[in-house]
């Protein structure tokens, strides 16, 4: 039997070396420890851009002598098999994440893969317009600028707690730049919102009773108690109403987003985009 698993280990230690930057293992090694939700006393250490054997030997040496788990995402055919051999030869832990996979699939369509690293995150164009997005909408976020609303992609407007900042931030991870603006009866409406064509305007809605209980959630996590206007259903419906008087004037659309997660009422105004480009 391997020397080193003759013996139980509380601690679990694991050496996470890539060529890349590790997210790959760290994401499956997350899923593997949420298996073990007692275990407590783990560390895991990350090795990124690993690309020389005297590099991946002294890691290796090093993992050896603290009895850790070797996890690897190499693609560098000479430093995967320095890694197996240096298992083999000493006991040591290993666990090659990309090997078996990539030569199945080399194997059986007969072609080469191209062992370069990094190839998961290379800078291309959508990456760039992700980030352009996110950008936008960080900047035009909350109505803080209405020069915002000509430039973009999709304009979400609702009152408080309708969540137009988080659906914001969601679809600029798609790639879209959005801006919104919190409706609020008091406060007029940039002229530049009128200028917008309604198809690129989503307007969010629910029902009062919804709203009202969303708001105290949001005093109660602030610690704040007592009466407030804020959660008054009076009020409530006063803003609704408010708003869906402006979404009939913009011809915007409206989405109800009760009970629906992020996800589903992003999905919801993506198709509407799709639609309308």
């Amino acid at each position: 039997m391997n020397k080193l698993r003759e013996k139980h280990y509380r601690q679990v230690r694991m050496f996470v070396i890539s060529d890349s930057i590790g997210e790959t293992a760290q994401r499956v090694i997350n899923a593997v420890l949420a298996q073990f939700p007692d275990l407590t006393d783990y560390e895991v250490k990350k090795f990124p851009f690993v690309d020389s054997k005297e590099v991946l030997t002294n890691i290796l040496a090093d993992a050896l002598k603290e009895k850790a788990i070797v996890v690897t995402t190499l693609v560098d055919e000479e430093l995967n098999q320095l890694c197996a051999d240096f298992s083999r030869r000493t006991g040591l832990e290993h666990v090659d994440y990309m090997s078996p996979l990539v030569n199945i699939i080399s194997e059986r369509t007969q072609t080469t893969p191209t062992h370069k690293s990094g190839t998961l995150y290379q800078m291309d164009e959508d990456y760039f317009n992700r980030v352009e997005a996110i950008e936008f909408s960080v900047r035009y976020d909350d109505g803080k600028d209405p020069k915002g609303f000509a430039k973009s992609d999709i304009v979400i407007l609702g009152i408080s707690r309708t969540s137009k900042t988080p659906l914001s931030m969601y679809l600029a991870n798609r790639s879209f730049k959005v801006s919104n603006l919190p409706l609020i009866p008091e406060v007029p409406i940039p002229k530049e919102l009128f200028q917008v064509d309604g198809k690129r305007i989503i307007g969010l809605t629910a029902d009062p009773e919804y709203i009202r209980k969303v708001r105290q959630s949001r005093l109660v996590s602030l610690g704040l108690t007592g009466s407030s206007s804020y959660v008054s259903l009076e009020r409530i419906k006063e803003e609704l109403k408010f708003s869906q008087e402006l979404y009939q004037k913009l011809g915007a659309t409206v989405i109800n987003v009760e009970n629906k997660s992020i996800e589903e009422s992003a999905q919801l105004i993506e198709e509407h985009s799709k639609q309308n480009k």
